[in-house]
């Protein structure tokens, strides 16, 4: 699968039937487009709807529509009437934070956790490299809250996050992943080896992913 896909309707290149032709051409079984929200107005949010329907009807393979909703301080830009639209949304931070300030995108992540909007949480881990890593009682937590709300997180093969040890917690406790390319290009879409790998190596398995239902 690869649930974490960007088109013309937002940074993207290419069209939603683009990703879609694409992801079948490298072997994947499922896939998403998520382009951001803050792109998508009422009447483009109507036509990329409606782009995503046609290349359901078209493809070979199961087509979902999402989003990737960002993560603010006041909690994540996404409302209940687009979300009752969509099969899924990632919510990501995108907000510029500090060295020393890991704690702050921590917390911005269990914020998003517990909206009833979201349901993946996007290439988490990230941005610690430049803001410095969390301890490993923050990590647990933001892992204890996610299995009690029923949230999965992505496995980005643009990123390579989250760390191998997380991956294997959230198998331990439930919680499901989904594989993600976070392409901007059709043809980046399904490159998600790095996912598998490490998935692989956490001893993860189909039905440790969320939607394995559809491939």
């Amino acid at each position: 699968m690869d649930l974490h896909t960007h088109t013309k309707f937002s940074d993207g290149i290419g069209e939603v039937w683009d990703n879609a032709a694409y992801g079948a051409l490298n072997g994947i079984g499922l896939v998403g487009i998520s382009d951001h929200i803050h792109y998508l107005s009422f009447t483009n949010l109507n036509h990329y709807l409606k782009d995503i329907e046609r290349a359901r009807e078209e493809s070979e393979i199961p087509i979902l529509a999402g989003i990737e909703a960002n993560i603010m301080e006041t909690g994540v830009d996404i409302t209940d009437e687009i979300r009752g639209r969509l099969d899924y949304a990632i919510a990501s931070v995108h907000l510029w934070l500090n060295p020393g300030e890991s704690w702050k995108y921590v917390e911005l992540v269990k914020l998003a956790i517990q909206d009833k909007n979201i349901d993946i949480i996007g290439h988490f881990g990230n941005v610690f490299p430049y803001i410095g890593y969390p301890s490993r009682e923050e990590i647990m937590e933001v892992i204890e809250i996610a299995e009690a709300h029923g949230k999965a997180f992505e496995i980005s093969s643009r990123y390579r996050v989250p760390e191998l040890d997380f991956i294997r917690e959230c198998i331990k406790r439930g919680v499901k992943l989904v594989f993600a390319s976070d392409a901007h290009q059709p043809e980046d879409v399904g490159k998600i080896r790095w996912s598998e790998k490490i998935f692989k190596r956490a001893g993860g398995r189909k039905e440790d992913l969320l939607f394995s239902e559809l491939l």
